[in-house]
């Protein structure tokens, strides 16, 4: 087992393909880590995710030894906070995966960076199997639209008990200068291939006003 604790040497061609193999396959698992987790992947954080633990893996072997560069460096990676939109609390873990799993690499300690990846790759997919989601794959975001003079207070708890295991009104707004009020709520629906039934009985209920059903916008919890 002692070698697992000695470092790769990187200053010949063969230990830097070596290296550089290690944190694309890093990537390559954590990509798949991302993408099992979500419903709506974004592709363009699927190849972040591949290629970045090999990026920085590169810039650790590069700046080895020299303070100044090491200094220039971090400020040249303390800007991309700055020229980036904010992202989830996911995301951001994904790539602090991706750079932990680079610098390990980096530094030569390949095997610690593969089984670093791994194993925090297998806690991921397992607390998101075993802790709870507020929405699933048939929560709907529901809208509603009713004249003024309804009483929109239970007015389709009976649709709803039919047809979804849970409902929630998220909130409600007057529209069209008063004169109707637009309801929004969030559902799971018992059996999504009713869903048109649903939306037929809800329109004999407001009048055939609009009504619209769809998914269920991604909670970003930003960080």
């Amino acid at each position: 087992m002692d070698f697992l604790f000695k470092q790769v040497a990187t200053d010949n061609p063969l230990g830097f393909a070596i290296v550089m193999g290690i944190a694309l396959l890093c990537g390559i698992i954590i990509s798949v880590v991302y993408r099992l987790g979500t419903d709506r992947p974004s592709k363009y954080m699927m190849i972040t995710a591949i290629i970045m633990p090999a990026v920085v893996q590169t810039v650790i072997m590069l700046v080895n030894g020299s303070v100044g560069a090491g200094v220039a460096v971090a400020g040249a990676f303390s800007l991309v906070r700055f020229r980036s939109v904010p992202g989830s609390s996911r995301d951001i873990c994904i790539l602090f995966l991706a750079m932990a799993s680079g610098i390990g690499s980096g530094m030569g300690y390949i095997w610690y960076s593969l089984i670093f990846t791994i194993a925090i790759s297998l806690i991921v997919l397992i607390a998101e199997k075993i802790i709870p989601s507020e929405h699933n794959r048939n929560s709907r975001l529901l809208r509603i639209l009713v004249t003024e003079d309804m009483d929109y207070n239970g007015l389709f708890d009976d649709i709803f008990n039919e047809y979804t295991s849970k409902f929630s009104l998220q909130f409600v707004k007057s529209v069209r200068m008063g004169t109707m009020f637009d309801l929004q709520y969030v559902v799971n629906m018992k059996d999504v291939t009713k869903e048109k039934e649903m939306l037929d009985k809800i329109r004999c209920r407001n009048g055939n006003l609009t009504v619209s059903c769809g998914l269920v916008p991604v909670n970003r919890d930003e960080l």
